[in-house]
């Protein structure tokens, strides 16, 4: 995720517990999706789909995070 950012991403997980809170969550519900659509775990297209919409509003607000510290 963000190959442009990965230095960036490296520093603020060590220093911004908001940012490593965030991309850990995005991170845990990457891997429970993964298992989801691979049929390891079981639920419901449209329990998927809200796992799905909630990783990817925490991406946004990751690359927002990313944005600005990157022009601080």
């Amino acid at each position: 995720m963000f190959p442009e950012y990965r230095d960036l991403i490296t520093q603020l997980k060590t220093t911004d517990r908001h940012f490593l809170n965030l991309f850990e969550r995005h991170n845990d519900l990457d891997q429970k999706i993964k298992n989801l659509e691979a049929h390891i775990e079981h639920a419901t297209q449209l329990e998927i789909e809200a796992l799905k919409k909630e990783k990817l509003a925490l991406k946004d607000e990751l690359y927002g995070l990313l944005r600005r510290a990157a022009t601080a």
